[in-house]
């Protein structure tokens, strides 16, 4: 039996006692059971275990020892540990810091280890049927039930002889009767295939042996070539290159090792993703502000946040690695991490001609051997510096000497979904508290909420400006365009005639230039000219986009939310009518438009379409960089930090779809993410400029741009925030309902609304705002509702027993989900 207890302290002891309580990965289990641990075994805290949950075998965490069973449960009937999956994955203060994640983001703390560890770790044994070909007799078939028949014809003549249950029940509806049937006849079995975590990977390695005098006399003159390069190579080689190198074969190696020449043996070697190889590179000489940015970074040993906010363009990425070498002389190490994957290859490629081999990299594009190898190295304790997204905040550093947020005013630092919905910035403070180290954020475009706490007036908390581009380069003058002015010139093109003339003069010149663009695809929506009619989406309330592939192929249409596809129809589904007409620009329309217009220009398209495959964020780079397009055209992915000196140009095509976006903070992403892709241009030797097309050029965010003027916008923003209750000033909370049944999920919603317009008590003071449809009410056929708590300041306030209410009376047919501190509303 296997005993379920409230989850205690996490607490160590001396000697092991023989029962260990641990947390299981399974669904809706929450509390810690209790199980007997082998002699054999010797388990600590923080161990990855597999062990037996009725009919599973499971992965699980060990929490802690019992001396003794709960009092309730004969010790006969307690389960004992299977094996040790994995040892040591909790440094210390490692489990505080998920629990604290836990508690914050009403989260369960399994849901929050299984978004920490790395994948493989903890699985689930499945249900698997194979035949048992020696018991079944001539004509078996036709004593069979016809359901029955069908499972062992898919056995017998499937590509194996064994398939999950899971996928011959989905192969063959009502399956389970089936097997039943043949595993009563013997002639199948049903078997459990325990999980199979994640293993090291081993590569084979030859060692020489010390061979007597009368073994070498009786070898082959081949065989003692391949000893005597062994013997150059310092008597070890791995088998791949001594096969090359002595041009042999592996027959001949076996023949030593029967003699006992030599030995070959596996092995592990670390799966990691090296990028490709660069120059070593030494430290730059710095600017006075760089300076002084350096010292007082290098002046700070304990835990304080520090604000180093730079233009684009002023050299952060220097700062840091002065910052990072003092650190790894003291056998620390560093966790640097970046809004996005496309982000890592060439912040990794300077690190590496830095710091060389001590750089790791750690996201979700890695295989998962490859996380599992980074993760178990950086336990060995050993000073290097991991650069990762999001997730790689969890990465279990044992010896942590500073943190960096670059880019820290970015939204893909937030998880949505699933939960827990935390932020990358805020998990950081946390971890850089724990293991009181500092905690750098930067930014040209700080968060709103970054600026007003490095402004106050706090000891732990540091302002470090550099106000200027690295040798006194300008920063490129923003020439704001009035489309509705091109309209009235007749100019219909999405190019305004500035815009055609700078392209021109990239062709003329060869320089290089970015075009943004805030959506991906061709046309946002197709309409029917004759009637109005929409294409939309069968499963999600949205109107299809077009995506142009090549000429010549076959025009698509796509929903961006749950990714159905269909053939561009002829004619209007609702009249019949031949005119349809596309309406909007994205990447592959500006593509379009610009092979129509400036054919001479080669052009790179860089969006989450085409950066889909391992590898494909460096690899459009560097061909870029290498010249061989004159422009980069892309979303908001150009806007992270990328490096790119030989831009001259940069050219919004629209800034519209960013202006008008219907959440509390849209003014603030306007602004943060023109300005970054402003700052991509005249990075290098040449002068840069940017023209900005907008319906709107009055706009405050537009004005505020043009002139760079941060402080200027974050005032004025600030007072906005302040009068209102919204963050950084109050806190808000956001209650997703969805479900398959539109009229349920509603029902439930305003029940729910109810419910929480009476706090459980005193200290539930806030503003319930709903409940209301979402912004787009159906994805992928699931009807959904928001409700959202505004709290009037940033002291935290305990929810969990509203929460408690809500899940209690939620239906199973609706799915309750809590995003803490949200940013997206749709």
């Amino acid at each position: 039996m296997i005993v379920a207890q409230p989850i205690a302290p996490y607490h160590l002891t001396p000697t092991p006692p023989p029962y260990v309580e641990v947390l299981v990965d399974c669904p809706g289990s929450q509390k810690l059971f209790t199980y007997a641990i082998p002699e054999q075994l010797e388990v600590e805290p923080g161990d990855i275990l597999s062990v037996p949950f009725g009919s599973q075998q499971v992965g699980a965490i060990a929490i802690g020892f019992r001396s003794t069973p709960p009092p309730e449960i004969d010790r006969d009937r307690i389960k004992a540990v299977d094996d040790i999956i994995t040892r040591g994955f909790f440094p210390p203060h490692y489990w505080q810091l998920l629990q604290q994640v836990a508690d914050y983001y009403y989260t369960p703390l399994m849901q929050v280890i299984r978004v920490a560890l790395p994948p493989g770790l903890l699985q689930r044994s499945q249900r698997r049927i194979r035949l048992n070909p020696e018991a079944i007799p001539p004509g078996a078939e036709q004593f069979l039930s016809p359901i029955a028949r069908r499972v062992l014809d898919l056995l017998q003549n499937g590509k194996s002889d064994h398939y999950s249950a899971t996928y011959v029940q989905q192969k063959i509806p009502g399956a389970s009767r089936g097997i039943r049937d043949l595993v009563q006849r013997n002639y199948a079995q049903s078997y459990l295939e325990t999980p199979r975590p994640a293993q090291p990977k081993l590569k084979q390695a030859v060692i020489l042996i010390d061979v007597s005098p009368i073994v070498y006399t009786e070898l082959t003159k081949r065989q003692k070539e391949v000893l005597i390069i062994l013997r150059r190579h310092g008597g070890e080689l791995w088998l791949t290159d001594l096969l090359q190198i002595a041009r042999t074969t592996r027959p001949t190696i076996s023949n030593l090792e029967r003699c006992g020449c030599l030995v070959v043996e596996g092995r592990e070697v670390l799966r990691r993703e090296r990028g490709v190889s660069v120059a070593a590179d030494v430290d730059k000489e710095l600017t006075p502000a760089q300076s002084q940015a350096l010292q007082q970074i290098l002046q700070q040993s304990h835990y304080c946040e520090m604000l180093l906010h730079g233009v684009t363009g002023s050299g952060k990425t220097e700062v840091y690695l002065q910052a990072i070498a003092p650190i790894l002389a003291q056998q620390q190490s560093v966790l640097i991490l970046v809004p996005e994957i496309g982000l890592t290859p060439q912040l990794t490629d300077r690190f590496r001609a830095r710091f060389g081999d001590r750089v790791s990299v750690y996201h979700s594009a890695l295989s998962d051997g490859e996380r599992f190898d980074t993760w178990r190295q950086m336990l060995a304790g050993e000073p290097q510096v991991v650069i990762g997204t999001r997730s790689a905040i969890f990465c279990p550093l044992p010896r942590l000497g500073l943190i960096v947020l670059d880019e820290e005013h970015d939204s893909s630092f937030k998880q949505d979904r699933p939960a827990p919905t935390y932020h990358g910035r805020t998990v950081a403070k946390w971890r850089a508290e724990l293991e009181d180290c500092p905690l750098i954020l930067g930014s040209a475009t700080p968060s709103l909420a970054t600026w007003l706490d490095c402004r106050q007036n706090h000891p732990q908390r540091h302002y470090l400006s550099l106000p200027e581009r690295v040798q006194s380069r300008p920063m490129p003058p923003i020439e704001i365009i009035d489309l509705r002015g091109e309209l009235k010139r007749g100019n219909r093109s999405i190019f305004s005639l500035a815009l055609q003339q700078a392209l021109r003069d990239l062709s003329e010149t060869g320089k290089q230039g970015i075009l943004f663009i805030h959506r991906r695809g061709h046309s946002s929506f197709v309409s029917c000219r004759s009637c109005g009619y929409v294409i939309e989406c069968p499963h999600c309330d949205v109107s299809l986009s077009y995506h142009h592939t090549h000429e010549g192929a076959n025009q698509l249409l796509r929903c961006h939310y749950c990714g159905y596809t269909r053939q561009h129809p002829r004619n209007c589904p609702e009249c019949g009518s031949p005119y349809l007409k596309f309406f909007g620009s994205g990447t592959q329309r500006v593509m379009q438009e610009l092979a129509r217009n400036f054919p001479e220009l080669n052009a790179i398209r860089f969006d989450s379409d085409t950066t889909r495959n391992k590898g494909a964020h460096r690899a459009l780079l560097t061909r870029f960089s290498q010249g061989d397009a004159q422009l980069l055209v892309g979303t908001q992915m150009l806007t992270k930090g990328l490096d790119l000196p030989s831009v001259s140009l940069v050219g919004i095509v629209a800034a519209d779809g960013l202006l008008n976006l219907s959440d509390y903070w849209a003014g603030e992403r306007a602004f943060q993410t023109l300005t970054q892709v402003a700052g991509r241009a005249g990075r290098g030797d040449d002068p840069g400029r940017v023209i900005l097309q907008t319906y709107t050029p009055e706009h405050p965010v537009v004005q505020a741009v043009q002139r760079y003027d941060y402080a200027e916008f974050v005032e004025a923003e600030l007072d906005q925030r302040e009068a209102l209750d919204y963050p950084p000033y109050g806190r808000l909370l956001l209650v997703r309902l969805s479900g398959l049944d539109g009229e349920l999920v509603e029902a439930t919603a305003m029940q729910m609304g109810e419910m929480l317009q009476l706090p459980l008590d005193a200290s539930g003071g806030y503003e319930v705002l709903g409940p209301v449809p979402a912004a787009v009410l159906r994805v992928s056929d699931r009807y959904r509702w928001q409700i959202l708590l505004k709290f009037p300041s940033q002291e935290r306030v305990d929810l969990q027993p509203q929460l408690q209410r809500l899940r209690d009376i939620c239906p199973p047919k609706v799915r309750l989900a809590v995003d803490v501190d949200p940013l997206n509303f749709g």
